[in-house]
C-alpha cells in the first residue's frame, strides 16, 4: 500500500512537472545525433565529422535542459519520501518484521542475493532463510511494478 501511494505521487509529479512531449523529442534528437556521429566516425569523412561536432554543442545544451527538467519531480518528492523511509525504518515499526518468500526463479532474476550481500557488508549479515526479501526489497519490487502500471495509466510514452 505504501509503495502504491509513493509510486502514485512520484508518477503524478513527473506527469505535472515534466513536459513529456519535449522529453520525447529530446530523446529522439539525441538518438539521431548519436547515429550521425557514429556514421561520421565510421566513414572517416572529416567534413561530416566536423559537421557532427558542430552540432554537439547544441545537443549537449539540450541534454542539460532535459536533465534539469527530469530533476524537478525529484526536488518535490525527495523530502516526503525521505520522511516515509525514516518512519518505515524505525526499530519499533512493525514493517521491519515483514519478510516475503519469493519463488527461486524470481529470487535470482531480481538479484536478491546481490542486494543481501551489499546489505550484509554494511549491516552485518544477510537473511538466514533462503529465497526471502525484507520490507525494503518488497517495497522496491512493488514500487517498480506500480510505477510501470501508473505510467501506462497516465499516458506516459516511455518507461523508466
Amino acid at each position: 500500500m505504501i509503495a502504491t501511494i509513493i509510486a502514485f505521487f512520484t508518477t503524478l509529479a513527473n506527469k505535472l512537472l515534466v513536459d513529456q512531449d519535449e522529453m520525447e523529442a529530446s530523446r529522439t534528437e539525441m538518438k539521431e545525433f548519436q547515429e550521425k556521429m557514429k556514421e561520421a566516425q565510421m566513414s572517416g569523412d572529416a567534413k561530416a565529422l566536423a559537421k557532427a561536432q558542430a552540432m554537439q554543442k547544441d545537443v549537449m545544451a539540450k541534454q542539460g535542459d532535459m536533465m534539469k527538467n527530469s530533476f524537478k519531480p525529484l526536488l518535490v518528492t525527495l523530502i516526503p519520501i525521505m520522511l516515509m523511509f525514516w518512519w518505515m525504518g524505525q526499530p519499533t515499526n512493525p514493517i521491519n518484521n515483514v519478510i516475503v518468500q519469493l519463488p527461486e526463479f524470481v529470487y535470482y532474476v531480481l538479484l536478491v542475493p546481490v542486494w543481501h550481500g551489499v546489505y550484509g557488508m554494511f549491516y552485518g549479515g544477510g537473511p538466514s532463510v533462503p529465497f526471502i526479501a525484507g520490507w525494503l526489497g518488497w517495497y522496491i519490487m512493488c514500487t517498480f511494478a506500480m510505477t510501470q502500471i501508473l505510467r501506462k495509466f497516465m499516458g506516459f510514452k516511455t518507461g523508466f
